[in-house]
């Protein structure tokens, strides 16, 4: 059986329309620059892999959001609710993710963080994931200003053990 399916330990399912108003919630408490319902209303049209990480009592501890592409994955949001965070949730999330884009033949997983947001990247590196690249500009800052991108990639083909 899955550990993530057991009685009494946290669970994913898909996100749906319905969970909008919880995940918001987390969404706005989480980021400077939150996404908007449409944001999440368009990925769940899109046919992204957008998920929830609940509670045995049902209650979302985060959620997930990934661009399927050509043997690639673009994980777009992940978030882990700020009481629940350094709980290994991030990190569980980021597992069954890849285990998702494995399943689907995926060759890399890509993303792009904040490059400011420390916490973030130092988990993301402790998964594995390499820093590749950046994208000028590309969030929004204070005052108007815009704060650049660092581009993270991990290789789904041959990490197995790294992932676990």
């Amino acid at each position: 059986m899955n550990a993530l399916l057991r009685p009494g330990l946290p669970w994913q399912r898909p996100m749906t329309v319905k969970d909008l108003d919880e995940v918001l919630a987390i969404e706005v408490v989480s980021y400077s620059f939150p996404w908007t319902r449409g944001n999440f209303i368009d990925s769940l049209a899109a046919g992204y892999l957008v998920e929830l990480r609940l509670d045995a009592q049902g209650e979302c501890l985060g959620y997930s959001v990934a661009m399927p592409g050509f043997e690639e994955m673009h994980l777009l949001n992940l978030t882990v609710a700020p009481p629940f965070q350094r709980q290994g949730h991030g990190r569980a999330m980021l597992v069954q993710l890849c285990e998702r884009a494995r399943a689907r033949g995926d060759h890399k997983l890509w993303l792009e963080v904040r490059q400011s947001n420390d916490t973030a990247r130092r988990l993301y590196r402790q998964f594995g994931f390499d820093e590749v690249g950046g994208r000028k500009s590309y969030y929004p800052a204070p005052l108007g200003r815009r704060e650049d991108a660092v581009v993270m990639s991990l290789a789904l083909t041959g990490a197995d053990d790294a992932l676990v």
